[in-house]
């Protein structure tokens, strides 16, 4: 039977350091890790993240170990798995084989080998993962990612960790190849259970080192690999390595109470005030858990419309900066000494936050669950308190308080557009309809979209739908208002909405904009149960019921946009697409689509604020990459901002000639005939 024996001499020095300073080291960094770590709630406000234990552990396994987010893009996936899951099972399999070593004997036979095999495979996985990271970042040097010397002298050090590790076993498999009877019942054909140290076995073979050598040279490679794990212990809670434990610890306190597209309404102190974010103190425990999460792979970074455009924020930074501030700060207010310095203005710019569209593409990408938009309203919410928002936003919220919508027109012109239309919508208030729709303000009040919300309505009409709208008893649903910061006026909205909503007798409401589809479905007070769908939902049940049914076949090869708020934060992904196939179009997709597309430039009350100035616009981005694809005649979008955004884009980009915008709704009317 194969069973690991202790044939080498290792002073008893060394044993001591091995079960007495090494977990001494261990116990230095628990003790440097939680006084880190306590800063979060010695700082940050109180939040309750404690419930749903066993939906967080299930999340902590997904994400956490099995790592399923870091594996959405497949080179840095893979070489991040292959170190971590190498370096931890290296750890723990080193720290079993010593124990088994020097007091009970449990790796013997069939146990043994496998163990063996496991561990050397594990190994080289995590030597060939920081070859190839140290590569990524050093030689190909993608723009989102951070270098510095931190991440370099950890990187090192674990390598040579794990290297050294290899190397103590491969002089141990030499010894033996010397001298077989040093384990009992070893052969060559088992010692490839232990591929790596095998190979690298030969090559002290090769030097005919005796086996005194070896022994020497062994002894001073054990020596430098138990010296550095205890450096590494000791280091740890400062370096880059911290997020093996923040990650952890962020993934299973993340936000599980409410939908994506909800936001948490302003918070209370303890006298029942509202809290407006301006410092540290300000943020929750949570958001500070956030800052000293950020492992700063750039992921958020990569994918943000406004950084890619050339504004001042960077995602990641961003988050940066509040952990930053945590550790230059926490520390003297976690004593009760001194002021709470401001955050948001000085740490924090206030360009930084206006120029988030909370399209949530950072949090998508994010491997550890951040939650950066949730942060900057929050932030933004101050500002706005403060006034510190440009006057066209303040225009904006001015007649939005005023009229009920951005553009500062009369309620009785909201329904204006339907005048045409014969027979005549709807009043829901007036009588009971199957589908309320609600229209919103783009779709209402804009010149160039009236063409299109008359379609909408005549399809509509065509499918023989049971529907009305509110006229005049409509208001702004409030998503962008909430992101914006005003949280008072969107709560005023929504109470308008709601008393209009509960006169009207309907089953379902159906909207053509994803930002009311939002905002309706997961932020209104429950809906009295009502379903709220989004146009291209309505569509295609229509078209699978036969409700809905074309003459008209298309030709037309067109591509599609996700609008953010339907696709990111709803889900809402197919049915848009089967539309556009049941209308006899060939959909070509844009290279990023679905949860990865990118954002049009609009959400987050953007539309409503002054144009920065910028490399180019994310809309324009968009078009560039709509033009490249072979063929595509469309651009089609779901959204009534983006109609107006893309239009305009399709515009200053010179595209005229080679792409047209249409709405969803355009294409069904068409192939209706």
């Amino acid at each position: 039977m194969i069973e690991r024996i202790n044939f080498w001499e290792i002073p008893e020095i060394w044993h001591y350091f091995a079960y007495v300073v090494l977990p001494l080291c261990g116990l230095v960094m628990l003790g440097r890790f939680y006084g880190r770590i306590r800063l979060w709630w010695q700082v940050g406000r109180p939040e309750r993240r404690w419930d749903k234990p066993l939906v967080r552990l299930w999340r902590l396994i997904k994400f956490g170990i099995v790592q399923v987010k870091v594996l959405s893009k497949t080179y840095p996936g893979l070489v991040h798995v292959a170190i971590a899951w190498g370096f931890f099972v290296f750890f723990f399999g080193t720290a079993l084989a010593t124990i088994d070593a020097d007091f009970i004997k449990f790796l013997r036979g069939p146990i043994y080998l496998i163990f063996k095999l496991m561990l050397d495979t594990l190994t080289i996985a995590a030597l060939a993962g920081i070859i190839l990271a140290a590569y990524r970042r050093f030689i190909q040097k993608p723009s989102r990612l951070t270098l510095d010397r931190g991440f370099t002298l950890s990187l090192t050090l674990v390598f040579v960790i794990v290297f050294t590790g290899l190397l103590t076993e491969s002089l141990r498999l030499a010894a033996i190849a010397q001298e077989p009877t040093l384990q009992p019942g070893w052969s060559a054909a088992l010692a490839w259970w232990t591929p790596a140290g095998w190979v690298t076995a030969q090559l002290w073979l090769a030097l005919k080192l005796t086996p005194a050598v070896i022994n020497s040279i062994h002894l001073w490679i054990w020596v430098t690999h138990a010296t550095l794990v205890g450096v590494l212990f000791i280091a740890l809670p400062t370096t880059t390595l911290v997020h093996m434990f923040t990650a952890l610890m962020n993934v299973f306190f993340s936000k599980l109470d409410r939908p994506v597209g909800q936001l948490a309404p302003i918070a209370e102190n303890e006298k029942k005030e509202p809290v407006y974010v301006s410092t540290l103190r300000d943020l929750t425990w949570k958001q500070l858990l956030d800052g000293d999460t950020c492992t700063e792979c750039g992921r958020c970074q990569e994918a943000c419309p406004a950084y890619a455009a050339g504004t001042s924020l960077n995602p990641k930074q961003l988050i940066l900066s509040i952990r930053d501030a945590l550790h230059r700060d926490g520390p003297t207010l976690a004593k009760g000494n001194g002021k709470s310095l401001p955050l948001v203005g000085e740490t924090i710019k206030d360009g930084v936050l206006w120029s988030c569209t909370t399209c949530g593409a950072c949090v998508r990408e994010c491997p550890v669950l951040i939650e950066h938009v949730d942060a900057i309203v929050d932030m933004r919410r101050h500002l706005v308190i403060e006034g510190r928002v440009d006057d066209i936003l303040q225009g904006a919220l001015a007649n939005l308080g005023r009229y009920g919508n951005s553009f500062g027109q009369s309620e009785r012109m909201r329904a204006r557009w339907t005048q045409p239309i014969q027979p005549k919508i709807k009043d829901a208030r007036r009588e009971p309809v199957e589908y309320l729709w609600f229209v919103g303000d783009y779709a209402s009040y804009s010149a160039t979209l009236s063409d299109v919300t008359q379609k909408t309505a005549d399809v509509f009409q065509k499918a023989s739908l049971d529907f009305g709208i509110l006229y005049d008893g409509e208001r702004n649903a409030g998503n962008d208002v909430r992101r914006v910061g005003e949280e008072g006026l969107f709560e005023m909205l929504a109470e308008k909405n709601m008393a209009a909503l509960d006169k009207c007798t309907y089953k379902t409401i159906v909207t053509t904009d994803p930002h009311s589809y939002n905002t309706l479905k997961n932020e209104y007070p429950a809906n009295n149960g009502h379903a709220v769908l989004h146009y291209s939902e309505l569509l295609d049940q229509m078209i699978t019921s036969g409700k809905l049914k074309f003459t008209k076949k298309l030709s037309y090869k067109v591509t599609y946009h996700d609008p953010c708020y339907l696709g990111r934060y709803n889900g809402v992904y197919d049915a848009p697409r089967r539309v556009i196939e049941a209308t006899g179009c060939t959909l070509i997709e844009m290279p990023r689509c679905r949860d990865k597309a990118f954002c049009c430039g609009a959400g987050g009350g953007r539309i409503w604020m002054e144009e920065a100035e910028v490399k180019e616009r994310p809309s324009e981005t968009r078009i560039h990459e709509a033009i490249k694809l072979d063929g595509v005649q469309a651009f089609v979008v779901a959204c009534p901002k983006d109609v107006t955004m893309y239009r305009d884009a399709v515009k200053t980009t010179g595209n005229e000639e080679r792409i047209v915008v249409k709405d969803l709704i355009e294409l069904v009317h068409e192939a209706l005939g």
